[in-house]
């Protein structure tokens, strides 16, 4: 994974691995099933720890024991200069995931989620979100990927402790639950090839990762388009952050202004 992608331009990745995947795995499963782009809608709101920092616009107190003098013809007026401020507004978020379906019938089979910083924000509405629509698919028939390609946020639940890694995939098949498979590998690490189980007794599609986010790189422009003079967010380690200094030293500059 490029880490510049993460904290520049993560929507815009989102969108293009979601088509990338739907591209590649169509041809292995047609004509039985169909992979179809999906989305759900929800509502943000402000973080709870921004709306503890918002203050009334206007406030009216007395001192004790201090009577208020009553208005009379002669009061004068006093003008106040108004200042603007921002109210807290819910937002309407979309994410899309991705859908195996049966062709005839057009009943899911497999859900391949690719999570978004909304779903790893602790106490978001977006996480909230996420973990019961995740809830119901676990405790369906309908199995369920999940690429988490971020470093930055909280981690899927487990009950044991996740292997240490930069990302994961987890591959939680309906037959085997509780249990997952976990992919988990570190930022310099080739990402995995991994499976996708379909129903019943079909075979699962093997997704080589590495490739897809290399089409998706080379399509969207990333490599003049980033800009790689940027601090790294969410931070890495000093001995990653060195590694990935000296990749860039040996392409030369890989920013360079679009024309």
């Amino acid at each position: 994974m490029d880490p510049f992608i993460e904290s520049q331009v993560w929507e815009d990745f989102h969108h293009g691995l979601i088509e990338a995947i739907r591209e590649t795995l169509t041809p292995h499963v047609r004509p039985r099933y169909v992979v179809r782009v999906e989305q759900r809608v929800y509502v943000e709101h402000e973080p709870e720890e921004r709306m503890a920092l918002i203050r009334p616009d206007v406030t009216v107190m007395e001192r004790p024991g201090t009577e208020v003098p009553a208005k009379g013809p002669t009061s004068m007026a006093v003008a106040v200069a108004p200042v603007m401020l921002t109210l807290p507004m819910p937002e309407r978020k979309r994410e899309a995931f991705l859908t195996i379906r049966e062709r005839e019938s057009m009943a899911v089979v497999t859900i391949i989620e690719v999570l978004s910083p909304g779903n790893k924000r602790p106490s978001s509405d977006g996480r909230r979100e996420y973990l019961s629509k995740r809830e119901s698919v676990l405790q369906s028939a309908i199995h369920l990927v999940e690429l988490d390609l971020l470093r930055g946020g909280e981690c899927l639940p487990t009950i044991e402790l996740l292997p240490p890694a930069d990302y994961y995939v987890f591959v939680c098949r309906a037959e085997r639950r509780p249990k997952a498979e976990v992919y988990g590998w570190l930022l310099r690490q080739r990402l995995p090839t991994i499976p996708i189980p379909l129903a019943e007794a079909d075979p699962d599609v093997t997704l080589d990762l590495q490739s897809i986010v290399n089409t998706v790189y080379d399509r969207a422009g990333y490599d003049y388009s980033l800009d790689y003079h940027r601090h790294f967010e969410p931070p890495l380690s000093d001995a990653d952050a060195i590694w990935v200094q000296q990749l860039l030293a040996g392409v030369g500059n890989p920013s360079r202004p679009s024309s």
